[in-house]
């Protein structure tokens, strides 16, 4: 039984696509195998693998898919009867929210709920209830999962152990990483700039309100939000998403559908809004976002305002994280101390994952420097304003445990998680009513102890 810990999230694959597998249902279907009072159909495992390569065409699978796939779902049902065992509950709640940020992806991602509803052949209402019992059952398995793993810990010499067990021409090499943080000041636009803009805006809306032009036409060829514009400024949005700016949402919910709003201002810039449809909490709306334009004088202002925190810093008046909290007008920075985070949720960076600003301002910087103000554009395309602070450089080096020890930790940490979860089914299998369709005994160095234990089971029912 290896590698459960990975398998436990080939179970969970079968759920995000399981609403759109629908419309390509194998037609032939049988019982492949039962965990308890809970089954596997032959159409989870191929839906599964259909999803899987529809999700990522490019996804190499391996020879004996179907093999991880049922792993997975024996794994999954067998986590779920042992939770049903052990009172674990899914809060009514707690599913219905689960079941409505998938139903938001799902909408995010195709565009509408309309085309939504194309796709999978269903309203959102079917959707959401073909997806209720797989999330219940795949949110009881991880709550099972963390109770048994829930006081694993590891120590200093298990690390260790860990360590020395590993080839030292196995060794991973780790580039040079960067530690770095920043405080970020967007300039503000002038009254007059801003009052400009607005008239723009309202000349719009009085163009789509008497009738001469569309407003999707009007979003593609004047908004300045890239992630709309080419969809006529269009988003699915939801009352209670706190991903969006509040005042967009404030607005966007006091319109009737048709309705256009008057230009309001976020913190993107500002905006017109129009409604599409609404159906209670979840809304289709277009907007078109302008971005009134800043001077040099208000980029000079800016620039000043953060030479002054920087002389606060490097006299020891208040700590870089702390000016971050402060002052730092970029919201993520709030959440990471102004560091700028690698794509595995480490603040440690590799060079070609900064700006090519921020590579400048480093290049001469040392440990515990903080840069000059400098300016770059945005992904928004506005002018920003910033100060970079290195807090630390590491060389290009082999790992070892006195530069990466929190790595190997968590390492070995995963190693141990999944020798008890590996530990823990071989107990707990034989407890369970368990058989496997003979068709799978192929599927012997996967799911060797499930099918001893549904030979057993046949077996003794002679």
């Amino acid at each position: 039984m290896k590698k459960i810990f990975s398998l436990i999230l080939v179970a969970a694959f079968c759920i995000p696509a399981l609403s759109f597998s629908q419309t390509q249902k194998v037609i032939a279907d049988k019982i492949i195998a039962q965990v308890g009072n809970m089954i596997v159909l032959k159409s989870d495992i191929d839906n599964a693998i259909i999803d899987t390569k529809r999700q990522d065409p490019d996804a190499q699978l391996p020879p004996n898919a179907d093999c991880l796939f049922l792993q997975g779902q024996l794994i999954q049902k067998t986590l779920v009867l042992q939770a049903q065992k052990d009172s674990l509950t899914v809060d009514d709640d707690e599913l219905e929210a689960l079941l409505d940020n998938k139903i938001r992806y799902f909408i995010s991602a195709y565009g509408s709920q309309e085309m939504l509803e194309q796709v999978a052949g269903r309203s959102v209402y079917e959707i959401k209830e073909d997806l209720r019992q797989p999330f219940k059952e795949k949110t009881l398995a991880e709550k099972m999962q963390n109770k048994i793993l829930e006081n694993v810990k590891i120590t200093p010499n298990e690390v260790q152990g860990y360590y020395n067990r590993i080839p030292k021409d196995s060794l991973r090499f780790y580039e040079s990483q960067l530690d770095v943080s920043q405080i970020v000041l967007y300039p503000k636009a002038n009254k007059e700039v801003e009052d400009y803009v607005t008239s723009r805006l309202e000349d719009i809306k009085k163009q789509v309100e008497s009738g001469q032009k569309k407003f999707d036409a009007l979003a593609k060829l004047y908004s300045e939000d890239p992630g709309s514009r080419e969809n006529g400024g269009q988003y699915s949005v939801n009352r209670n998403d706190k991903s969006w700016d509040p005042t967009f949402l404030a607005a966007a919910f006091k319109l009737k559908e048709g309705q256009i709003s008057p230009v309001i201002k976020s913190k993107f810039g500002l905006h017109i809004i129009q409604m599409v449809s609404r159906a209670g909490d979840d809304a289709v709306v277009r907007h078109i976002l302008m971005i009134p334009p800043v001077t040099d004088v208000e980029v000079k202002t800016a620039m000043q305002k953060l030479d002054s925190i920087r002389t606060m810093i490097t006299n020891g008046t208040i700590t870089f994280p702390s000016a971050v909290a402060k002052y730092s007008e970029d919201e993520n920075s709030k959440f990471t101390s102004g560091h700028f985070m690698a794509p595995d949720g480490s603040s440690y960076v590799t060079i070609d994952q900064l700006d090519k600003d921020a590579v400048v301002a480093l290049k001469d910087m040392k440990v515990g420097d903080v840069s000059k103000p400098q300016t770059y554009t945005d992904e928004r395309n506005r002018k920003v304003v910033r100060i970079i602070f290195l807090h630390s450089r590491s060389e290009p080096h082999r790992e070892n445990l006195k530069d990466d020890y929190d790595k190997v930790a968590q390492r070995a940490l995963e190693e141990k998680k999944q020798q008890i979860l590996e530990k823990w089914f071989k107990d707990h299998v034989s407890n369970y009513y368990i058989t496997v369709d003979k068709a799978y005994s192929g599927c012997a160095n996967v799911i060797g102890d499930w099918i001893n234990a549904s030979n057993n089971n046949a077996s003794a029912a002679k």
